[in-house]
């Protein structure tokens, strides 16, 4: 099924190469205008914020909650009906440190609060949220996807494997522009995303 989308397009590779390229040079901007630092850090608000950003351009539902359900595999993310409070109970959680940070993003993640984008502006997010309370930020080069793609599915019932994975991929280099570019293309890599470089762009 093709999503509705503002640029008209009807062919699914057309939007997936349009998406990923206009997305990706909004991320490149988020970073050098310093418009990321508008985001509210660790809220669903300011993870909208960021959504929106990055597929405004794109879509119609950018940085706005789904109202449809959706799954991945055999994984049902929340309920539309449940979403609201859900992401109420996550903005209150506490994010003081790594274990409260990775365990906050997997509620998000449970949370999937957008019809499509949710991964990468979620990744962005969590970062974000390293960066304030911890002063690092993940370097998404060092996390395999497989591994990552394996360990998040399995996050809502044990979290070990995703925090040990995460943990090791810090950096306290959390102003490089080089790692935030080739972060983004990794996060794009998970999802499918691999015709343009951030840096070309």
């Amino acid at each position: 099924m093709i999503l509705d989308n503002k640029l008209n397009i009807t062919h699914q590779i057309e939007l997936a190469k349009a998406e990923e390229k206009i997305s990706k040079q909004k991320a490149k901007q988020l970073f050098d205008t310093g418009d990321i630092e508008q985001a509210e850090i660790g809220t669903y608000a300011g993870l909208s914020y960021i959504h929106a950003y990055l597929f405004d351009e794109i879509y119609e539902f950018a940085g706005k909650l789904r109202e449809v359900n959706i799954a991945k595999g055999n994984f049902r993310f929340a309920p539309v009906i449940y979403l609201a409070p859900a992401l109420k109970q996550i903005d209150k959680m506490p994010q003081s440190n790594f274990n409260q940070i990775i365990e906050k993003y997997v509620e998000m993640n449970v949370a999937h609060p957008f019809r499509e984008g949710n991964g990468r502006a979620t990744r962005i997010w969590l970062d974000l949220i390293l960066k304030k309370e911890l002063q690092q930020v993940i370097d998404w080069n060092l996390v395999n996807k497989e591994t990552y793609l394996n360990a998040m599915q399995r996050s809502p019932v044990d979290d070990t494997d995703i925090k040990k994975l995460l943990k090791n991929a810090l950096t306290n280099q959390t102003h490089n522009r080089e790692l935030f570019m080739k972060g983004i293309d990794v996060s794009y890599f998970y999802e499918g995303y691999s015709e343009f470089k951030t840096s070309d762009l």
